[in-house]
């Protein structure tokens, strides 16, 4: 049988040479474990000593493993602080040096070619306009010469929350709403702002878009003044060398109608894979705003005449930076959006 004095001062010379925690765990195992430990086997056999006996050799035990299981511990706050000296010491951090500077983001694709456009037809004199994205039937559709059961009403199907309630298809409510507010002309606004539509999603249509339309009511206005217009615009967001041309169509708010495309950036104009081999790439419509829409908006056709366009943003973004599928600008890719 192992004397309890010698036990404490093996130990103790092992817990002091220990220089890991894995040492220290191992020497734990040794002295302290439970089925092979030295503490353990000093007390094999205790039960065939005489009382008195065990007791001095119970207490003896019970010291040697209190001994034991204090210089360990103190072991181990000494390795502790140990590393903890040698973290400061190597990985030191100046709490007052100014930190690494913060990643920022830049203002989305979309918003910097709203902000350009508005930013040209501001300096032609035209204002900002904004209205409300649920409309009423009357404003949607009535207002701009869209009668109930009018086939066009199809080009603008949209949301309904009621029969007479709707989220707006177009930002031409805008206008009559400006119409109405304003009364007298001249009057040279802009309406950006989100459209919605039932359309399924796809490389060129979303069921929501952004939009923005423009609204010119003066005395004397014409088809030349809308394209130069749209001329100076287009001139300014591209480039001088680009060209604008106006097709007829039809449009129930506008009279006479039109669709207004821009030569292609790509080819000049001489037709390429980009345009279809056209030479120009559809922008959106614009004409002569309809009589019965000026008097909606509260404005004397006989006195007074305009003209109107619109196209979506997200076509003149798509145009600008050769996009070819209108659903990368809502994806949120930072592959994609990183390099605007």
């Amino acid at each position: 049988m192992s004397d309890p004095s010698n036990l404490i001062r093996e130990a103790l010379g092992a817990i002091a040479k220990a220089s890991t925690e894995g040492e220290l765990e191992t020497i734990t195992l040794d002295y302290l474990g439970r089925k092979s430990g030295q503490i353990t086997k000093l007390l094999t056999g205790i039960g065939q000593l005489a009382p008195a006996q065990r007791a001095a050799l119970g207490q003896s035990a019970n010291e040697a493993k209190r001994a034991i299981e204090a210089a360990l511990a103190n072991r181990r706050a000494e390795l502790e602080g140990a590393r903890l000296a040698d973290i400061a010491e190597t990985e030191a951090i100046d709490v007052t040096f100014p930190g690494p500077p913060l990643g920022r983001g830049h203002v989305h694709v979309l918003t910097q070619v709203q902000r350009q456009i508005e930013t040209v037809l501001e300096s032609l004199g035209y204002k900002v306009e904004l209205g409300p994205e649920v409309e009423t039937e009357w404003y949607n559709f009535e207002a701009l010469n869209i009668s109930a059961g009018h086939p066009a009403r199809e080009n603008w199907d949209s949301f309904y929350f009621t029969p007479q309630l709707l989220l707006r298809a177009h930002t031409s409510p805008v206008q009559i709403r400006a119409m109405q507010r304003l009364k007298e002309p001249p009057i040279y606004i802009i309406t950006p702002g989100r459209c919605y539509r039932r359309d399924a999603p796809e490389a060129t249509r979303l069921p929501y878009f952004s939009q923005v339309e423009g609204l010119a009511v003066d005395r004397g206005l014409t088809v030349g003044d809308m394209k130069g217009t749209l001329l100076y615009m287009i001139q300014s967001l591209y480039g001088s060398e680009r060209k604008v041309r106006v097709r007829p169509s039809y449009f129930p708010f506008t009279e006479p109608s039109f669709e207004f495309d821009v030569s292609c950036g790509i080819c000049g104009g001489a037709g390429c894979k980009s345009c279809r081999h056209k030479g120009w790439l559809e922008v959106g419509g614009c004409g002569m705003v309809h009589p019965q829409v000026l008097r909606n908006g509260g404005i004397d056709p006989e006195k007074w005449n305009g003209y109107a366009w619109g196209f979506g943003i997200e076509r003149m973004a798509m145009l600008k930076h050769d996009v070819d599928d209108i659903r990368l600008l809502y994806e949120s890719d930072l592959r994609f959006l990183e390099q605007f």
